[in-house]
């Protein structure tokens, strides 16, 4: 499935540059009645189904999982996990070769995380199956973590032999993806690994795939952000010379550094596609699935 380059960002940071891929990806999110109505589709196939309520400035999204996602990844096993691999630069390379995976033309980042907001992977991390409603909040967020097919228990087999690993802290990290829309996280690989850090106390280590601004939009930021900077610095050199104003002109160059640095880094919204058939083709898929599902 091609190549990109790469661009490394030092431990545990990578960014890929893709330029073959132009889309729609294998996993991709389809929308219909601006955006109120959508389906998450892998390889033709419907994973997904999501609906936003009506008439709130604060609105649910109700959600609906049919049971066939697939990982993008290969199946890990117990001596690879041993073998302390390099995970961001493997998941990239699986991904690029996955063909079941959401990459298309841009800059995407494999970041690795070990750390969360209170409550990302407790209160907010979604248990119900497979129907499951978002609480967002009135800028469209929720901060949670969204599994894509449903947990095994603590007590299974693989989790068991997972729960080791995290114990003796060998365990492959989760694989999530970053969705500004829902201010969330989908699991794309690792649900028992998941489990098992979580049955052993500890916060699940992940590698996060992020997709990043296009370029003309953050350098075109960039450019007004010189500009804001330079006026600020006239402005300042107005100001009769002293200790307090050498000190605050670093402080400005500071954070004008530091500010400028992390634009090309700055997450981009996902990109959906338009949904065929529109919104009778979602009332469709989403008739099958209650009849799949009459409790949900």
């Amino acid at each position: 499935m091609g190549d990109a380059r790469r661009e490394l960002l030092g431990a545990g940071r990578l960014v890929l540059d893709i330029e073959d891929r132009p889309g729609p990806p294998p996993l991709r999110f389809e929308t219909t009645e601006n955006g109120r109505l959508r389906v998450l589709r892998q390889n033709g196939h419907p994973v997904l189904l999501g609906a936003l309520t009506d008439g709130s400035c604060c609105p649910d999204l109700h959600l609906h999982r049919l049971g066939t996602y697939r990982s993008p990844l290969p199946p890990i096993p117990s001596a690879r996990m041993r073998a302390a691999a390099d995970w961001v630069h493997q998941y990239a390379r699986w991904l690029l070769a996955a063909g079941s995976d959401p990459l298309h033309d841009g800059r995407w980042e494999l970041s690795l995380r070990t750390s969360f907001a209170a409550g990302v992977w407790t209160a907010d991390l979604v248990r119900d199956w497979p129907g499951a409603v978002l609480e967002l909040n009135c800028g469209g967020g929720w901060h949670g973590v969204l599994p894509l097919r449903s947990f095994s228990a603590p007590d299974a087999a693989r989790v068991k032999a997972y729960r080791k690993h995290a114990r003796d802290g060998t365990l492959a990290p989760v694989l999530l993806w970053w969705q500004p829309r829902l201010d969330g996280w989908l699991i794309l690989d690792g649900h028992d690994r998941a489990v098992a850090a979580l049955a052993e106390g500890r916060t699940p280590e992940c590698v996060v795939l992020t997709r990043l601004r296009d370029a003309e939009l953050w350098r075109r930021d960039a450019e007004a952000m010189t500009e804001g900077h330079r006026q600020r610095m006239d402005r300042l050199a107005a100001h009769p010379a002293s200790p307090g104003t050498e000190r605050r002109r670093a402080a400005m160059e500071q954070g004008y550094g530091d500010a400028l640095a992390e634009l090309p880094y700055d997450p981009s919204g996902i990109r959906t596609w338009p949904l065929p058939g529109g919104a009778p083709a979602w009332r469709a898929l989403a008739a099958t699935a209650m009849f799949q599902f009459p409790g949900d």
